[in-house]
């Protein structure tokens, strides 16, 4: 639920039919396929609004209408940092602040670029562990500049999209450095690993992978079953996945087979 979603709720107001839009909109940028049944609950708003909404967003070409709910027009379209930043916050913040727990006062951390992993970054200083940060995010560094751990920000390529750098010379100078854990995001967690869309942040995490001690993977439930443009790595290579809610099935069994720790962080109360 977003932060307008919430002042909505707790005011005991429905959310204006631009408001609704937008986050539905927002919501086919994270998820291939939203249900009209499903919308309808979000919003606590009829069938039938919902359907206008997507019919309305659909004759402006915005969305494609399909079989009981509407799709994303475009395939392959994969959500800028600031568009990632304002879905599923509570959730995220959640996911960062068990992540950050993890990491011991004194301890070398490399955290990637994303925006759960700059819940954790937030987390670490607003906790305030003396611990030593290797990151390629200019967010993460900016957080965590504001606290007490150090923070070391790789060179490369800079993304402007992402706020972070990326290339050969990002690579060659987090492989100069041997840490005792990692936070890395992705766009997609399926029972063959961990996967990733945006340009060159596969290959970032690879190379924190393999410096790394202990290796956690940060992702909210929205992901799972998802498969992102590059493969980062196999299962067996994480050591803990920190999730908002248990995976299941297939991808729960896979998790279990490769021997890798869930960690579902609890509901805020």
């Amino acid at each position: 639920m977003t932060k307008s979603e919430t002042r909505n709720k707790k005011a005991g107001q429905k959310p204006k039919k631009s408001e609704r839009r937008r986050q539905i909109l927002l919501e086919l940028k994270l998820r291939p396929h939203v249900r009209i049944s499903e919308l309808a609950s979000r919003f606590a708003v009829s069938t039938e609004t919902i359907r206008r909404d997507l019919d309305g967003l659909a004759e402006k070409g915005l969305i494609s209408r399909a079989h009981g709910g509407a799709s994303a027009p475009v395939q392959g379209h994969y959500p800028s940092l600031s568009e990632r930043a304002n879905a599923r916050t509570e959730e995220r913040e959640r996911i960062g602040r068990r992540a950050a727990a993890l990491v011991r006062d004194g301890e070398t951390v490399m955290i990637d670029s994303g925006s759960t992993t700059i819940e954790a970054a937030r987390a670490l200083a607003w906790m305030g562990t003396p611990c030593t940060v290797i990151t390629n995010s200019i967010p993460v560094a900016m957080t965590i500049g504001h606290g007490t751990p150090e923070v070391i920000l790789c060179p490369g390529e800079y993304m402007a999209a992402e706020s972070a750098v990326v290339g050969t010379e990002t690579l060659e100078f987090l492989a100069r450095f041997n840490v005792d854990r990692c936070l890395i995001g992705a766009s997609g967690l399926s029972a063959e690993g961990p996967t990733e869309s945006v340009r060159g942040f596969a290959a970032v995490k690879r190379v924190m992978m393999e410096r790394s001690v202990e290796r956690h993977l940060l992702v909210d439930s929205e992901k799972f079953d998802r498969n992102g443009f590059s493969r980062v790595g196999g299962l067996a290579q994480l050591t803990s996945i920190v999730v908002d809610r248990r995976p299941t099935g297939v991808l729960l069994s896979a998790i279990d087979g490769a021997d890798v720790d869930i960690l579902v962080v609890e509901e805020d109360t």
